[in-house]
């Protein structure tokens, strides 16, 4: 494992569920400081990138590696994935009755730093963090999820990135169902939480989430793999004229 390794990168990754091949050979490198946003329609196989990267056992990868800081992942467990400092922010992310936004915080960054927090410190640390995202203080105690808008929902995940501090943040179209406000709120959560030691791979379908955050590299995604990669520009080229082009390109491959 080397410091000056990419923070992640992605090697000729084929996956597969159940009898259907999704991943058909993803190459993607993603440096510390840097954002990445995969744009591509439904059923092109990006949420599957993003729960392979997390080790989901419903995902089977039969071939290519998957290398975090340096070191191959591929067999590792998600557990494993998340203590070195990978989070994966849920497009539908699940409610869990009777636990509270606060006593998840716990266990999760007990899990992620080896560390227990006494309530108080944590309380102190999620209060900070919350006022950073302009968070309601009472939402800490709420019940995870539960009751919560879509846009709340979206909100809770950029609190969890704020306390973990994760080192490389998976979004799986955090941006989807989230009206205007909620989405300036998510974007700006995310823009506060950039840095030179930290990386993002932002998956979503439009280009609307990219008005609040400027990505580094474009990568463009259908049919399992990735058909272009570029600036913000070519943000702007997918949204003036549509997938269309790019499916094009992809029959004539």
């Amino acid at each position: 494992m080397s410091d000056s390794a990419p923070l992640l990168q992605i090697k000729n990754l084929h996956v597969v569920a159940g009898d259907a091949e999704i991943l058909k050979g993803v190459d993607l490198t993603v440096n510390h400081g840097e954002i990445h946003a995969l744009m591509g329609p439904n059923g092109s196989g990006k949420s599957t990138l993003a729960a392979a990267l997390m080790g989901h056992p419903l995902y089977e990868i039969t071939e290519g590696t998957i290398l975090y800081k340096g070191e191959d992942i591929t067999e590792a467990t998600p557990t494993r994935r998340g203590e070195k400092g990978m989070f994966l922010a849920f497009q539908h992310p699940e409610e869990i009755p009777g636990v509270s936004v606060i006593q998840f915080l716990r266990q999760a960054l007990s899990n992620r730093t080896g560390t227990d927090l006494t309530v108080m410190e944590l309380r102190l640390k999620v209060t900070d963090a919350m006022k950073e995202l302009g968070m309601e203080s009472s939402f800490a105690d709420r019940y995870l999820n539960e009751g919560f808008s879509g846009g709340e929902r979206k909100r809770n995940e950029v609190l969890q990135m704020a306390v973990l501090q994760p080192e490389l943040a998976i979004m799986d179209e955090t941006d989807s169902g989230l009206d205007i406000d909620a989405l300036r709120t998510v974007a700006d959560g995310v823009n506060k939480l950039t840095g030179p030691d930290r990386g993002f791979l932002i998956i979503t379908h439009y280009q609307r989430l990219l008005d609040y955050i400027t990505p580094d590299v474009v990568h463009i995604f259908m049919d399992g793999k990735i058909l272009e990669s570029g600036g913000p520009d070519l943000a702007k080229k997918l949204e003036e004229e549509g997938y269309d082009s790019f499916r094009t390109a992809l029959t004539q491959t």
